[in-house]
Order: structure tokens, then sequence, then C-alpha cells
């Protein structure tokens, strides 16, 4: 059984997979929260951290045009609009997890998860592609920020 973090992050990836889905194709009554309810009820008996995959879901939302802003330099053959959707929202939650739960959730980790969401859902290259970009983008983004933090 999955452990309930990760299934959270199954749930978080499939919520924001729908929602991009029905965005995409103009479906103008789409709302993130009805659509995780929908997702939460399936595992009711094995999530418990609701507020995790809550946060999950409204950060990567919330924080979508900078999280594929820092995506693009990091996979520049890969321009997101082509990447697949899982592939895509596997980069958003792993980034975002990156930025701003590494108080909460250790950076290999939050790569592990992502390679584990990407290969069980996505093509039989995208573990190998989620873990290229995420380990650069922590090298990049984030210990390299922590270095020029500590610096100062």
């Amino acid at each position: 059984m999955a452990s309930n973090r990760h299934l959270g992050r199954i749930v978080a990836l499939q919520t924001l997979y729908e929602y991009e889905f029905r965005a995409e194709v103009g479906d103008a009554g789409i709302d993130y929260k009805s659509i995780l309810q929908r997702n939460l009820a399936e595992y009711k008996s094995s999530v418990d951290d609701v507020e995790f995959v809550d946060n999950l879901v409204s950060g990567v939302l919330a924080n979508q045009m900078e999280l594929d802003e820092k995506l693009k330099p990091l996979a520049p053959e890969w321009p997101i609009d082509q990447l697949s959707r899982v592939d895509r929202t596997v980069l958003r939650i792993g980034l975002y997890e990156l930025l701003y739960c590494a108080d909460t959730v250790p950076p290999k980790v939050v790569i592990n998860e992502a390679v584990e969401l990407a290969k069980a859902f996505g093509s039989d290259n995208s573990g190998k592609f989620v873990n290229g970009v995420l380990g650069t983008a922590l090298r990049t983004l984030v210990e390299e920020s922590d270095s020029e933090n500590k610096q100062l």
C-alpha cells in the first residue's frame, strides 16, 4: 500500500490533470475544489492528510505560471506545452514542492516521489526525464539559492 503522502500526491496529480484537461476544452464550470473532493472521496479511508493534498493542488495552480517559467530553461528541448500532460503535471508538483515545501519535505524525497509518479502514470521514459529535470532544478534553483543566501 502506498504511503499516505504518496497516495496524496497521486490524488493531486489526478486533480491537476483533470483540471488542466477541462480548462483546455473550455469547461467554464471547473472548480478544482470539487474535482479534489471527488478524487479524495475515492481514497477517503487511506488519505488522512487532506490539507497536504489541498495545499499541493492549490499551490501548483496559484504558482503555475512561475513554475512553468522556471521549468522552461531546465528542459529547453522540450517546450512546456509540448510535454505530455502527465509529465508536465508531475514536474509542476515536484518543482512546487522543491521551492515551497522544503521545510517539510526533503528534496530527495520530492524527486523520488515525482519519479515514482512519472513511472506509474507516464511513458517509459518519463521517470528518467522527470529525474533529470528535477535534479537540475535542485542544483540550479534550490542549492545555488541556498548557497547565495548563506553568503549574504
